[in-house]
Parts: C-alpha cells; sequence; structure tokens
C-alpha cells in the first residue's frame, strides 16, 4: 500500500460475497472490473454470529491481489492473531474498539507489523471512541449494519457519525471506510457525509461470476458514478 494519502474514491468489494471455492479467481475477476481495494471479512463466530476464514485464506489469496488487501478483524480477542494476518500479506488491518481491552495498544501492534491500522465503530459505538484515537490510525471504518453477516439493510442513522468523524478527522491523513449496505442508492450519502472507501459486497458480486464478470464492472460503476462528487440524488 502506498505511503501517500490520497482521498479519492475507493470501492472495496468485500469477498465474503463472492463465490469461496474460487477465491484468487474472483479477485483477479473483481480487480479487473474496476475495484480499487479488496476488502477481507473475518469473523469468528465469537465477536460476531458467523464465521468466515482466517490468515492461510488471506496468504493464498494474496498473489491475485494487485492492490491494496484490507482485511477487517471482527474477531476477539485481535491482538494475537495482528502478526498472522500482516504475514499473510493485509495492507491495512482493522480492528473494533471493543475487540480487546487496550485498543491503543492493538493499533500501535498492527502498525508495528507493518499494517496500516484501522479502527472500526459498531452502530452501537459513539463517535467519541474514536476521537482519541485519530493520531494513531490510517483509516476508520464506520459499521453501517451490525457486523457478522452480508446483505444486511443500511443503518441511515450511521450518516450523522460520518459526519462528525469527518470534522474530527480534518486535515489528518485518516480514510473513511464505510461497510454495510453501501449500494447505488446509499452511496451518495454516505460520500457527501465524508466517506472514501467504500465496502460493498453483493452490491458488487450479484449477477455475476468468474466465468462472466462484466456485471462485477457494471456494479462497480454504477456506485461510483451515483456517489459522484458526494452530491445525493432523488
Amino acid at each position: 500500500m502506498s505511503n501517500s494519502f490520497d482521498r479519492s474514491l475507493k470501492i472495496a468489494p468485500s469477498i465474503l460475497a463472492a463465490d469461496f471455492a474460487n477465491f484468487g479467481a474472483e479477485c483477479e475477476a473483481v480487480e479487473a472490473q474496476g475495484a480499487d481495494w479488496v476488502h477481507v471479512d473475518v469473523m469468528d463466530g465469537h465477536f460476531v454470529p458467523n464465521i468466515s476464514f482466517g490468515p492461510a485464506t488471506c496468504a493464498a489469496i494474496r498473489p491475485h491481489i494487485k492492490g491494496v488487501m484490507d482485511v477487517h478483524l471482527m474477531i476477539a480477542p485481535v491482538d494475537p492473531f495482528i502478526d498472522a494476518f500482516a504475514h499473510a500479506g493485509a495492507d491495512v488491518i482493522t480492528a473494533h474498539v471493543e475487540a480487546g481491552p487496550h485498543i491503543h495498544r492493538t493499533l500501535q501492534a498492527i502498525r508495528g507489523a507493518g499494517a496500516k491500522a484501522g479502527l472500526a465503530l459498531n452502530p452501537g459505538t459513539p463517535v467519541e471512541a474514536a476521537i482519541p484515537l485519530l493520531d494513531d490510525v490510517d483509516l476508520v471504518c464506520v459499521m453501517t449494519v451490525n457486523p457478522g453477516f452480508g446483505g444486511q439493510k443500511f443503518i441511515h442513522g450511521q450518516i450523522a457519525k460520518i459526519e462528525a468523524l469527518r470534522a474530527a478527522i480534518g486535515d489528518r491523513p485518516v480514510h473513511i471506510e464505510v461497510d454495510g449496505g453501501v449500494d447505488p442508492v446509499t452511496a451518495p450519502h454516505v460520500v457527501a457525509a465524508g466517506a472514501d472507501v467504500l465496502v460493498a459486497g453483493s452490491a458488487v458480486f450479484k449477477g455475476g461470476s468468474v466465468s462472466d464478470p462484466d456485471p462485477y464492472g457494471i456494479n462497480i460503476a454504477a456506485i461510483r458514478k451515483a456517489a459522484g462528487d458526494g452530491s445525493i440524488r432523488a
């Protein structure tokens, strides 16, 4: 991941919505169709009510990803696994505020392992939890659904959190990522509020496959066009 900061809009498809039997080819296909980052949702069945995959899967798909591998750890405890995900090739590692007793130390450990440090805020987590940590993160992920599984309905009440976060960040080189229910309808709202990285799962992968990847590109383009410059469309 480049050290130069770029706040331009980025679409980060979540492979949680991809074909689990064909992850490598899916990563290649979605990047070829216009994805900026590839988002990897790691779930443990404890911190969230589902189980997905771990460092071995990340290491296996890393050679198939040319750009940024954005790893979202929905696990607790998180600290014992940071090095494994960094060694697996994660460019960004995001941990939740509630995933351990000392989130500041967790963020330090992520940077110490050579990755960019992300902080995730659940819908019930106030924006104030992130404010003291803004000098210690490279990304804040605002969850616009409750974490744990895909296809949930976007929680519109989180838009105010994005706005407050954007104001607090100021000119710091910190991305605002939005994860959950992002599609062409919700994308313009979150971008207008200040988000610059949009995670989308089913909204990107619907209708396509490795053998027919064109729908991925159409879906990504639709989200990007809808988001535009952040202006809200009727």
